[in-house]
């Protein structure tokens, strides 16, 4: 019995790689989370290779590289909550409209969906590119970040149409259930940035030497090849939606529709993100070790949790899929399954960190000031890993049922009103140091985690319609 329970697991997760068309609102629940999550925790670790690579090439070059990368990073979070934002109602939407056996209206959704990434990023990336010092200064950078650091920061912002593309058109496959073609498109786009950081960074072969600059063409290079290989794939059908030339034309109705649930979404993104840039300036206060420490740690911090959001965005899609196909029961059996999944796996890395985070933050630097900084970082983040787990399939789940408004309040009054308030107060006024601002994340992550729970149970997000 235990054999042939061993054999369906690893099959299950050969069929995941694979890919396929899967029926995720029929059949055993736990295998239907697996086939969608297994590609989804590879895609979004593979995400997280973008962040680990960049500041491991980047740290030899000194801290004031490095903080050049945790500030822009930190201004980059308003383009990531925009992404997210908007690729959540794609993938909502998406969803819906395959639960409800209709793929013309999930592809015509899709198209509409990479218009306004697009109408979005073009002038956010002019704006960054024009203003690229001005912005590092206004976050707090040294003169020496602001010389050395504006033209890394104007290409990252330049660039930023390849970033909300690049999650636009891998939520719409989520949507559909194609999560291997998403996990793939990662695949492609880390290669590329994991042999051209180091030739751009230091000048390898015929490569010019950009220093921290390379970090941003390697990196903005290998998200437009991704986003190349998205739109190929999506011409030529190879999942459950194929583009054609009917569908490339604008829909004001389906371009409404997105907008009313992306733009909860992405004020709940940009609430929850934009947290972060009170918490590095508050950080910035303490100087570049801690600056740079603190980017470290959060972006290993961050290579643990992106493979979390992928098993949270398998959640949304079943909670999606199923609302569709009219069984909000086996929605909500599905959340309690892949949240489970979930903390299992941040317990384990959890573990990892609060055990040996100087040996962790050492393979990044030797400034022994910014280890000590890194190394609090690592485990005082880590403490609430098991919150973490619950909290972010939950907060998921919410979006995939189209319900953007509740995470979006949640964020508010944990992130706002409750972490950088106390962040300031155990930072700062209490004379904790950047160990004031750890804790402080630990603290509003748990408790999101909790709130997050109660209002799932009381279950209004089986009535949204999208």
């Amino acid at each position: 019995m235990r054999e042939q329970g061993g054999k369906r697991f690893f099959s299950t997760l050969r069929e995941s790689i694979r890919g396929g068309q899967h029926d995720y609102t029929e059949g055993p629940i736990g295998s239907a989370v697996l086939l969608l999550a297994v590609p989804m925790v590879l895609e979004m670790a593979l995400e997280s290779v973008f962040a680990v690579v960049d500041v491991f090439w980047v740290s030899q070059l000194g801290p004031d590289a490095v903080a050049t990368v945790g500030l822009t990073e930190s201004m980059l979070a308003l383009v990531y909550a925009v992404a997210i934002g908007l690729a959540m109602s794609a993938a909502a939407m998406v969803a819906r409209r395959i639960g409800e056996r209709d793929p013309e209206a999930a592809a015509r959704t899709a198209v509409q969906a990479i218009a306004l990434g697009v109408a979005i990023a073009v002038p956010l990336g002019v704006a960054g590119a024009l203003f690229s010092r001005r912005l590092l200064a206004l976050m707090g950078a040294s003169p020496a970040v602001v010389a050395g650091g504006g033209t890394f920061t104007a290409v990252m912002l330049g660039g930023n149409i390849v970033i909300l593309l690049l999650f636009v058109i891998n939520a719409v496959f989520r949507g559909a259930g194609d999560a291997a073609i998403a996990m793939r498109v990662l695949w492609l786009a880390n290669a590329v940035n994991l042999v051209l950081d180091p030739c751009f960074i230091f000048g390898l072969g015929p490569f010019p030497e950009l220093g921290v600059t390379g970090a941003a063409v390697a990196t903005t290079t290998g998200r437009g090849l991704g986003v190349l290989f998205q739109l190929w794939a999506l011409s030529r059908g190879r999942g459950r939606l194929r583009v054609q030339r009917a569908h490339l034309r604008l829909e004001p109705a389906v371009m409404l529709r997105l907008l009313r649930v992306s733009g909860s979404g992405i004020l709940q993104t940009v609430v929850g993100t934009a947290s972060w840039l009170g918490l590095v300036r508050i950080l910035a206060r303490f100087g570049s070790s801690a600056l740079a420490g603190y980017t470290i740690g959060i972006r290993m911090v961050v290579f643990a949790l992106l493979p979390s959001w992928g098993m949270s965005n398998a959640a949304a899609t079943m909670v999606g899929q199923n609302l569709g196909a009219g069984k909000p029961e086996r929605a909500e059996r599905a959340v309690w399954v892949a949240g489970f999944y979930n903390m299992l796996f941040l317990g384990a890395v959890g573990l990892l960190f609060v055990s040996a985070p100087g040996v962790l933050a050492r393979l990044f630097t030797r400034d022994t000031a910014v280890v000590a900084h890194a190394t609090d970082c690592l485990r005082f983040v880590s403490y609430g890993f098991l919150f973490y787990a619950w909290g972010m399939v939950l907060t998921q789940a919410f979006n995939g049922a189209g319900d953007t408004w509740t995470p979006t309040v949640l964020n508010l009054f944990c992130f706002w009103l409750f972490e950088i308030p106390v962040a300031w107060l155990l930072a700062v006024r209490s004379g904790g140091g950047p160990r004031g601002v750890f804790a402080a994340i630990t603290l509003a992550f748990s408790l999101l985690a909790v709130v997050s729970a109660l209002l799932f149970r009381r279950g209004r997000w089986k009535n949204v319609q999208v």
